[in-house]
Order: C-alpha cells, then sequence, then structure tokens
C-alpha cells in the first residue's frame, strides 16, 4: 500500500508553522493576577507555602499594580489580610478596610488595570467562615446584606468588578440590588458559581489567614464529584444577574468548565488555584518537572476547556517575560 498522502507532522516541522496553526492561545490581557494585601507599610513577606508569592503592603501592591498593567495583564484581584477579625467579618466592609485602602491607593497610580475585589467574610471573621453564625451554623440569608455591603464599599473605593466568592446561595441577586440601588448598575459581577469543597485551597489559607476554626465548607461549597449541580449553580448566578461565572479550582475541574461552556453563553473564567500552582512549584524545584512547559501546558489546558479569563498567580511573571 502506497504511504498515506495526509501527513499530519507537515505543520509541525518548526515553531511558526506550529504557531500559524495554533487552535488554543494564551493572551495576558485575558488573565487575572490575584495578590494579597496586608497592614503597615514596606512588607513583602514571601508565603512559604507560595514561593514567589507575597503578602503585600499596601504601598507594595500599588507599586505590584503598575507592573500588572505595564504587562498587558487584564486585571488585578485584591485579598485583603486585616489588622483585626470579629464575628462579623466587619473589616471586609469597612470603608477604612485594608482592601478598600488598597483600591484607593492603587486606582490613584493605575488607570488602565481592571480591579476585582473578592467578596467573602472569610478573612475577616475570627471563625474563618465564609458567611454570619448563628446557632452554631452557617446563615445563609444573614451573611446576604453583609455581603452586599461589602461589595459595595469596594466599588465605591475603585473597584471595576466584584467577585463574590462566598457560596450563599442568592448572593448575587443581593450584591446586584445593593450596586444598582447606590446607582453602581455598570459595575460587573463575576460570580464564583462552581465553586468546589476543594483540598487545593490550603496554600491559600495559609496566605489569608481563612482557616475556620471549626467544621468545614462542604454546607456551601460544592461537592467534588458533581456536574449536573455546577450547571444549576451557574444557571442561577446569571439569573440573578451575574455577568461572569467561574469555576474554581481549574485544572481539576476542567470538564466542568467545558459543561459550562457548551451550555451558557456567559464569558467564563476560572481560577487556577493555589494548590494548583504549589505543586507545580514544589514538583519543579525538586527537578521532577519542567517548570516553564508545566506552566505553560497548564494554562493551555484551562484555556481549551473553554475559559475566556484565567485568574493565576503566574499572569505577571508570564507576561513580563513575554512569554505568550
Amino acid at each position: 500500500m502506497p504511504f498515506p498522502i495526509n501527513r499530519m507532522r507537515r505543520t509541525r516541522q518548526t515553531a511558526q508553522l506550529r504557531s500559524m496553526v495554533a487552535e488554543t492561545r494564551l493572551d495576558p490581557g485575558q488573565m487575572i493576577y490575584p495578590i494579597f494585601v496586608c497592614p503597615e507599610e514596606n512588607v513583602r513577606r514571601e508565603i512559604p507555602s507560595m514561593p514567589g508569592q507575597f503578602n503585600l503592603s499596601v504601598d507594595e501592591a500599588v507599586r505590584v499594580a503598575q507592573r500588572v498593567e505595564k504587562a498587558g495583564v487584564g486585571g488585578l484581584m485584591v485579598f485583603g489580610i486585616p489588622e483585626t477579625k470579629d464575628a462579623v467579618g466587619s473589616g471586609a466592609y469597612a470603608g477604612d478596610g485594608i482592601v478598600q485602602r488598597a483600591f484607593r491607593a492603587i486606582r490613584e497610580a493605575v488607570s488602565d488595570l481592571v480591579l476585582i475585589g473578592d467578596v467573602c467574610l472569610c478573612e475577616y471573621t475570627d471563625h474563618g467562615h465564609c458567611g454570619v453564625i448563628q446557632d452554631g451554623e452557617i446563615s445563609n440569608d444573614a451573611s446576604l446584606e453583609l455581603l452586599a455591603r461589602t461589595a459595595l464599599s469596594q466599588v465605591e473605593a475603585g473597584a471595576d468588578m466584584v467577585a463574590p466568592s462566598d457560596m450563599m446561595d442568592g448572593r448575587v441577586r443581593a450584591i446586584r440590588g445593593k450596586l444598582d440601588e447606590a446607582h453602581h448598575d455598570e459595575v460587573p459581577i463575576m460570580s464564583y458559581a462552581a465553586k468546589y469543597a476543594s483540598a487545593f485551597y490550603g496554600p491559600f489559607r495559609d496566605a489569608a489567614g481563612s482557616t475556620p476554626q471549626f467544621g468545614d465548607r462542604r454546607t456551601h461549597q460544592m461537592d467534588p464529584g458533581n456536574v449536573r449541580e455546577a450547571m444549576r449553580e451557574i444557571e442561577l448566578d446569571i439569573e440573578e444577574g451575574a455577568d461572569i461565572v467561574m469555576v474554581k479550582p481549574a485544572m481539576p475541574y476542567l470538564d466542568v468548565i467545558r459543561a459550562a461552556t457548551d451550555r451558557f453563553p456567559a464569558p467564563m473564567a476560572a481560577y487556577q488555584v493555589s494548590g494548583e500552582y504549589a505543586m507545580i512549584e514544589a514538583a519543579s524545584r525538586n527537578g521532577w518537572l519542567d517548570r516553564d512547559r508545566t506552566v505553560m501546558e497548564s494554562l493551555t489546558a484551562i484555556r481549551r476547556a473553554g475559559a475566556d479569563i484565567i485568574i493565576t498567580y503566574y499572569a505577571l511573571e508570564l507576561a513580563e517575560a513575554n512569554a505568550f
């Protein structure tokens, strides 16, 4: 038999050819870089479980934001580490809270960068849960007003977008109502719509000091085995007014990203979380993986699964290195 006419290797022979026929591309403008902002000044404290990532004081966060904007990264997501915590997470919605101070300072220093506020109470409560505790349980409905106040305070401080990550039922509707009432109807909501109760969040909790002091978050975050439930969560958030929906974590849930992308027209975000980052860093530092190739392959997989936006701790590094 003669050799087949079709030879798939023909378009793989050079880097230029491979780029020409590439089906999936990474763009720094579609990435979001997360940072952790803490009190005091001149603080740049490396997070032990996330080497290369830091807790930053507001002045240092401003410097990073300027780098992020210059590098062409699309957005900056800000998480806060407050001076004090209490039972109702009042630091999350205080006008002079750590995130609010950061947004004001960053907004003075950058103009085009999209600033995104993570809306949750877990970093600000002394019990580490995402909502208010009543009779030993997380009270969904009692938490909604505080979450909505948090979103509004972030927008008033300079956030361009808010991203509720708490997974309380009805929080998108509550936030949309609060923002619209205050004449911020143009501010988009990026909802953590399908956020799983994942073991991959461990390093983040070290960075933000948000480990629950009792119990866990499986009463409100999703069971890792469920996909149809994720579709319901996403559909409900879109109905409540979410402009962008998110799946978190990313790589363990690529099938969920694909299923959601195929089903819903809303822009899809995915969060390459702290545990995913930490695994790549640990394996590469032990010489078990080629770090640069692993980073790019993992992000390409997330993009290929259907994510329009990727939240990743690699965004700034890759953009500054012009790795795309």
